[in-house]
């Protein structure tokens, strides 16, 4: 006796994917695109604190203004050394609650889309959430590839592109070294690590989609067919 298809209980789907990325291997590119295919929410950097539809705000693979002054790396990297300057309004105890305060704030956005789901970009998700929440991607590669990719994404000079990189990788690995004490180029935080400078960008928003889809044997929605 075959049973009906109807009543079979519905597949879960992953409604929820995660991207942690090094400046140039092209997060801002996919994340928000992931988003966008699935009809999902997309919750950027720490530069924004609300879930937003990717294509309402600009995503940067920069250090931008708003990120730098959220996430502060000359206090960030004076922590690992214990040499925070202290002066009348500047306490150990008030960089711990400075810390608390930008923790708090950054995974109230994500499980907020946890809930509901969305895609995620930075903000060490894939830390707080742990392997058995969602899909964790890490995107990656080589720094001289990552210094080309970064300069066309954003137009700008490889000179240029090589003085982001460095600004935005340092802040974003403090970033999750300091609230989390974990590396964020750590393979075992992901599920799927990509080399994005080696495959071009929609191949790897399309690997990325593919591997979600089949994680754990689970569905993920299908991307939408709109434009």
């Amino acid at each position: 006796m075959t049973s009906d298809p109807a009543d079979s209980p519905p597949r879960l789907a992953v409604h929820l994917i995660t991207v942690s990325a090094t400046y140039g291997s092209g997060g801002s590119v996919v994340a928000p695109a992931l988003a966008q295919r699935l009809g999902l929410p997309f919750l950027q950097r720490v530069t924004t604190t609300e879930g937003q539809v990717a294509d309402v705000a600009p995503c940067h693979e920069r250090l931008v203004a708003e990120e730098a002054k959220v996430t502060p790396v000359h206090r960030l990297l004076a922590s690992f050394t214990h040499s925070m300057p202290v002066g009348p309004t500047q306490s150990p105890l008030s960089a711990r609650h400075q810390d608390e305060d930008l923790r708090c704030s950054a995974e109230a956005g994500i499980h907020d889309l946890a809930d509901g789901g969305g895609v995620i970009l930075g903000r060490a998700a894939s830390v707080v959430l742990g392997k058995d929440r969602g899909y964790h991607v890490r995107l990656d590669g080589p720094p001289a590839r990552r210094i080309v990719q970064g300069a066309t994404i954003e137009g700008v000079s490889q000179e240029q592109a090589s003085a982001h990189m460095q600004a935005a990788d340092r802040a974003r690995t403090a970033y999750v070294r300091r609230l989390y004490g974990v590396d964020p180029a750590d393979a075992s935080l992901y599920h799927m690590v990509i080399d994005s400078t080696a495959i071009p960008l929609d191949t790897v928003i399309e690997l990325i989609l593919t591997a979600a889809r089949s994680h754990r044997g689970e569905s993920i929605p299908e991307p939408s067919t709109q434009t």
